[in-house]
């Protein structure tokens, strides 16, 4: 299982963070999952930048995106993933608890590939977490890329 690719989940709420590693670990998913806690570090990540500069090339298997970040929003990480050929066959689905139409809209006009509202009830988070990671992490086949067609951000 050497092959499969690491879940990115970008989200600055410690509570959240932890529930969604557990509902994770329940799935026994294989694969690694990377925690961002900021717009920059994701962008770092996925751009092999900063504190992830050495890492192993290669996309994630999905971007779990909050859309409230600190340094640079969700909806701008979105953008920015997604206006990039080197970035925009990777699976982004937008984990949020906003319920504005208007974040919704704005998510699937950038590219998203899912808009999940994150359940208030604590079991129903839980289970959304496992069908999410069990989907994206498992069942879905991403496109082959070569590390080498990376390009750097010019911003």
């Amino acid at each position: 299982m050497a092959n499969l690719r690491p879940i990115l989940l970008v989200e600055d709420n410690l509570k959240d963070i932890e529930l969604t590693l557990a509902a994770l670990a329940k799935c026994q998913l294989a694969n690694d999952i990377v925690v961002a806690r900021d717009g920059a570090e994701a962008l770092d990540y996925l751009y092999c930048r900063g504190q992830y500069q050495d890492r192993l090339p290669g996309d994630p298997a999905v971007v779990l995106l909050d859309l409230k970040l600190p340094k640079v929003d969700g909806l701008e990480v979105l953008a920015t993933i997604k206006s990039d050929a080197a970035t925009r066959a990777v699976p982004v689905v937008m984990l949020t608890s906003s319920r504005e139409e208007r974040d919704l809209i704005r998510s699937y006009e950038l590219g998203v590939n899912a808009f999940v509202v994150k359940p208030v009830d604590f079991t129903a988070f839980f289970e959304a977490i496992q069908d999410l990671g069990m989907f994206w992490g498992v069942l879905n086949e991403t496109p082959p890329r070569s590390p080498a067609t990376r390009k750097e951000r010019k911003t």
